[in-house]
């Protein structure tokens, strides 16, 4: 067993590691990724003051919706302070993912960034007054989710086009004796001109030609085939597999592929928020069930892998005083911060990555979560996630409350938490009665 699978790492190590090392270092992911994780503290304050708004207390709402200062209710400042942070992160992704890409090719993020956000603004279509006459302001359905595809696209344009400018040195060079800031700011007028004029083009172009607006165009070509990927159980169990394996080899899989499909699913979340806040979440006015949380919080339990399951039943092995000197020691180093759905210590110290006897329940166990979870909402056992989004840290029991407003979420998580434990528990017993011969031939 021992010579099979140096056997087998070696090959791994020498014709899937290159590979899925080229693609986690692929400079649009990468900026993709930290664009979106810099909108990600407003999407979650913004998911809290939903929480306080849509407690599912009868009482407690009635209160926010009568109690009123000037005739706004405090439930109508909730929405609005929702709006304000969780509904802008399309605008905070362009800059974002700008910031990002210019950073990785060594030039200034922040100007770029900025560009990036004009840019934005410019292809946004306004506020219509009476239908034909622009009025001041930007409506929220573009700055939010929606705008999430014309961000990714736009952020990485102005910020290639900004780079190449700088890298080229095609650029205003100031004295060495004007402050830093000033001299970035005179660096980023020439691309910056060309980013701000080709996104007026486009503005004007759609205009004339009567396409409506950028933001719904690419809404169509992009978001509805990937959509067919993003909002189906196939769908997701292929991008779970995909997570495990690039996990298997030592890549972070969800840096490589929740990145692609993140926009989907927050988009997706983002529309139930809007049901829920109308009182009409359900999936016969369009809600999703696959959503951000879905995937946060009741696939991956734990981690990716869903390793809850695993760390528990390390637990249970030292408990039942069954466990290798190796396992005593890593399972409170697991099970802690496993709780808290971090699993590095899992992943590296277990070890699960090249771990052939680990691969098979790593790759089964989410895609069961997945399942259990997808049906339960399906049947209506459980409500749709609520729009609401949790933080990834979140223990479960907890996240799966607030994420559906309902103790039947919870329950939901405690089965799948149970069924993870029985799929590993053979695995990794099997696994820790290996690590024992070891030991004792070592000792």
């Amino acid at each position: 067993m021992s010579d099979r699978s140096n056997a087998v790492n070696a090959w791994v190590n020498k014709n899937i590691m290159p590979i899925a090392a080229k693609i986690g270092a692929f400079k649009p992911l990468i900026a993709i990724r930290d664009g979106i994780a810099m909108a990600m503290p407003l999407i979650i304050v913004g998911s809290l003051f939903m929480v306080i708004n849509g407690f599912p207390i009868t009482a407690w709402t009635n209160f926010l919706t009568k109690t009123a200062v000037h005739g706004v209710s405090l439930s109508q400042i909730l929405v609005k302070v929702s709006n304000g942070s969780f509904g802008i992160m399309g605008l905070i992704a362009a800059f974002g993912i700008a910031w990002s890409y210019a950073n990785q090719y060594k030039t200034d993020g922040v100007s770029a960034g900025i560009i990036s956000a004009s840019v934005f603004f410019i292809v946004t279509p306004s506020i219509m007054s009476g239908g034909k006459t622009p009025a001041e302001g930007f409506p929220y359905v573009y700055l939010g989710s929606r705008g999430l595809f014309v961000a990714i696209f736009l952020g990485l344009l102005s910020a290639w086009i900004f780079q190449w400018f700088i890298n080229h040195n095609i650029q205003i060079k100031m004295p060495d004796t004007v402050p830093p800031a000033v001299a970035k700011s005179f660096s980023a007028l020439i691309p910056g001109t060309v980013c701000i004029f080709l996104a007026g083009c486009i503005y004007w172009l759609f205009s004339w030609a009567h396409w409506g607006n950028l933001h719904d165009v690419i809404m169509n070509i992009l978001a509805k085939p990937l959509g067919l990927l993003g909002n189906t159980l196939l769908g997701t169990l292929a991008s779970i597999i995909l997570v495990s394996l690039f996990w298997f080899v030592g890549i972070h899989g969800g840096n490589v592929v929740n990145t692609a499909m993140s926009p989907i699913w927050l988009m997706q979340t983002d529309a139930n928020r809007v049901l829920n806040q109308s009182g009409k979440l359900d999936l016969a006015h369009g809600g999703n069930i696959i959503t951000q949380p879905f995937i946060d919080n009741f696939v991956y339990m734990g981690g990716a892998g869903a390793t809850l399951g695993l760390v528990l039943c390390v637990g249970y092995l030292v408990w039942k005083k069954r466990a290798s000197k190796q396992n005593e020691i890593l399972a409170p180093l697991t099970i802690v911060p496993g709780i808290f759905n971090i699993n590095e210590p899992t992943m590296f110290g277990l070890p699960v990555v090249l771990n052939l006897s680990l691969i098979i329940p790593f790759i089964i166990a989410p895609m069961f979560n997945a399942i259990t979870t997808y049906i339960a909402m399906k049947l209506g056992w459980v409500p749709l996630c609520n729009g609401t989004v949790i933080p990834w840290t979140m223990p479960p029991l907890i996240s799966g409350f607030l994420a559906t407003n309902s103790i039947a979420g919870s329950i939901l998580q405690l089965f799948n938490i149970i069924v993870d434990i029985l799929i590993y528990l053979p695995f990794m017993s099997a696994l820790n009665k290996r690590q024992i011969v070891e030991e004792s031939r070592k000792g």
